[in-house]
């Protein structure tokens, strides 16, 4: 592949010519930037990426940093990023953190040395988020609001609705022992749907039950065993995550649980294996395909000087489908 020098040989220009006429950052006489063009169409030449991202301070990277590529949420997530992104002339540089500290901040050190032009993350680490500050590029929390932190912007979902709506749902399919597997409670959004459950529960006189939960499905299996040790007289369960609710269950029929008709189930997210898995998950939808494109139009419109709002959320919706079932 020809270099820039051997492109300005060819054209009869000088490489700061050739130079001018890919960046786009002087004026060059007509009849130059058509020989130069024409030259590189001929040579196939390609600048150097990273030198042009170190000069012009802007890579038109975007930076995703996730916990967990694995969770369906993420990966969904990822492509809308992904998409996004490429429709703006943007790349993205997906990073997956396993809510390590050390591996956040060395993805972040990357991003910076790369000169990424901003950073979508999800993390519970505010450690991590105070040393972004010194990295200079813009970054936009997605799913967690975290304290003290200069981010430009968060979007998420109205997880505090969300809750009330999972709670309201099962008790309007005639539930009356309702556990709820909460998520982290560290974690911003796993904490206000914990707390729109509280709410509904009441204002009905239920009473509150709950499990301590992550979001995998490894671990819903395992908690899906605690539950009904714990909670024999359960009816409606509220899981963390879909693919939790995918694990639970896979557990409570392997225990001889007929579902919806003796213990009901809804999930959170309205990841796509909710409506694969047979049968399909009862769940509160997030618009993952809104967050994901909101958190880059985000970071690009604040490249390009415009105005933001620092706080995005969208509404939740309840999707029924076969793990509950109304009364009647």
């Amino acid at each position: 592949m020809a270099s820039i020098r051997e492109v300005a040989k060819l054209a009869g220009v000088s490489p700061a010519t050739v130079s001018r006429v890919i960046n786009g950052t002087a004026n060059v006489d007509d009849e130059k930037k058509q020989r130069v063009l024409k030259v590189i169409n001929e040579t196939g030449f390609r600048p150097n990426e990273l030198a042009r991202a170190l000069f012009k301070q802007s890579s038109k990277i975007i930076g995703v940093i996730v916990p967990n590529i694995e969770n369906p949420f993420f990966s969904e997530l990822a492509k809308a990023i992904e998409e996004e992104a490429y429709e703006n002339g943007y790349k993205m540089l997906l990073c997956n953190s396993n809510n390590n500290e050390e591996k956040e901040l060395m993805n972040i050190h990357m991003l910076n040395q790369l000169k990424a032009d901003g950073l979508i993350m999800v993390t519970d680490s505010n450690n991590t988020i105070k040393n972004l500050e010194d990295n200079g590029f813009p970054v936009v929390l997605v799913d967690r609001k975290l304290s003290k932190i200069n981010e430009i912007a968060i979007v998420e979902s109205d997880n505090y609705s969300g809750g009330k709506i999972a709670t309201k749902h099962l008790i309007e399919c005639g539930c009356k022992n309702i556990v709820c597997m909460k998520g982290p409670q560290n974690i911003s959004s796993a904490k206000q749907r914990y707390l729109g459950y509280q709410d509904i529960c009441k204002e009905y006189g239920i009473k509150e039950q709950y499990i301590e939960c992550g979001y995998s499905y490894d671990i819903g299996l395992i908690k899906a065993e605690e539950l009904i040790t714990k909670y024999p007289d359960v009816d409606g369960i509220i899981a963390s995550n879909d693919m939790v609710a995918i694990s639970v269950y896979k557990t409570l029929t392997q225990k001889g649980y007929n579902i919806p008709e003796y213990i009901q189930i809804i999930g959170f997210d309205n990841i796509k294996f909710s409506c694969l898995f047979t049968p399909e998950i009862t769940t509160v939808a997030q618009p993952i395909t809104k967050i994901g494109k909101k958190a880059t139009q985000i970071i690009i419109q604040y490249r390009d000087g415009h105005n933001i709002e620092r706080e995005n959320i969208f509404d939740v919706e309840l999707i029924e489908r076969q793990t509950t079932k109304r009364k009647g």
